[in-house]
């Protein structure tokens, strides 16, 4: 229970509200913790009886899910790492490239005994899949993770059973799904709260609707943000492709929607970009409809990545946080991504 004193303190410390919900399910990380740390011997048979090797925390936005999980992996004294889920499939894409290595020559086997000689805890952080590609090789993946005893924790806002719910060839995914429950722990943290909202009701960094007005204020702090840096135009070669920020000012970039979210990009070009960044100003995000369900998949990794390197954020929309629309496929997942632009955009997330 030492761990469980510091979290109060830790809370108090950083004036996060303590909630019953929050305790118990760390409760439960300390106890799976215990179970995990078994002497070397009995790994054989900790395996074979298929103990839970990983603990898969659901929420719904907003909850503390990563706070929690970070403050938990933060004590751990064990070989680790933390990734956003889709830095992890990037990064095992690349192994693949660069060893040039496919699937008729193990190369899953042999990207997880490299991560195994790296890490004994991985830590994956907002999971959820909607590539087809990183679908079909999931099952796969996990089965050799936990087979070589690297232990889990996942946090989504997605139950596992529904995982690549509605996805292209799904059957080929439920074998993932088999593993992941036998293998792992889940557990639901209900708060019914999202508290990245409480305390932030004016946004200094949300301008809506779009008119005159609004594109006047934000221009009005662009300016003010700029002011005495050098503007340049920053050519980005990624794998061979090439993407130009055309609006860059020492690190401050500003794009309009389509630059980002209709071009064909992915998680690996925002990562690439986000590195370049420490402020972005995002103008015109539309309300998302049917239509638009890819452009609204790319903005939500997008604001995921930007969000996960804590990059600062303006942005103008003709919505209203509060009143936004999304396609219906992607209506659960974006409620994540409304209430991330939330507090990037919000007093309490912008500089002065």
């Amino acid at each position: 229970m030492h761990l469980k004193k510091q979290f109060l303190e830790y809370c108090s410390n950083n004036k996060f509200q303590q909630n019953y919900a929050q305790i118990k399910t760390l409760e439960l990380l300390i106890n799976f913790n215990k179970k995990i740390s078994i002497k070397q011997k009995f790994l054989k048979l900790f395996i074979k009886n298929h103990q839970k090797l990983g603990f898969y925390l659901q929420g719904d936005v907003g909850v503390g899910k990563t706070m929690l999980l970070n403050f938990f992996f933060d004590h751990l004294n064990i070989s680790k790492k933390r990734m956003h889920f889709n830095e992890f499939m990037i990064n095992f894409h690349d192994f693949r490239h660069e060893k040039k290595i496919n699937e008729k020559n193990n190369s899953i086997e042999k990207f997880v005994k490299n991560l195994k000689e790296k890490v004994d805890l991985l830590y994956l952080d907002e999971f959820q899949v909607t590539n087809i590609v990183d679908a079909m090789i999931l099952g796969k993946l996990f089965e050799n993770i936990f087979n070589e005893n690297i232990k889990i924790l996942i946090s989504s806002n997605i139950k596992i059973e529904e995982l690549y719910k509605d996805g292209l060839q799904r059957e080929q995914f439920v074998p993932f799904i088999n593993i992941i429950k036998k293998f792992c722990t889940e557990h639901f943290l209900l708060i019914g709260q999202d508290y990245r909202k409480s305390g932030q009701s004016k946004l200094n960094g949300y301008f809506y609707p779009l008119n005159s007005k609004t594109t006047f204020q934000i221009n009005q702090l662009f300016r003010q943000l700029t002011k005495k840096k050098e503007e340049t135009k920053l050519k980005l070669e990624i794998k061979g492709r090439v993407f130009f920020i055309n609006r860059f000012f020492e690190g401050i970039a500003r794009f309009d929607f389509k630059e980002l979210c209709h071009a064909n990009l992915a998680a690996e070009d925002y990562i690439v970009i986000s590195n370049r960044c420490d402020f972005i100003v995002l103008d015109d995000i539309p309300n998302f409809k049917d239509e638009l369900v890819n452009e609204q998949q790319r903005f939500i990794t997008l604001i995921d990545i930007l969000y996960e390197k804590k990059i600062q954020m303006i942005v103008s929309s003709d919505f209203n946080l509060e009143n936004f629309t999304s396609s219906r496929k992607l209506v659960e997942p974006y409620k994540r991504t409304i209430s991330r632009l939330f507090e990037l955009t919000s007093s309490n997330f912008i500089k002065n």
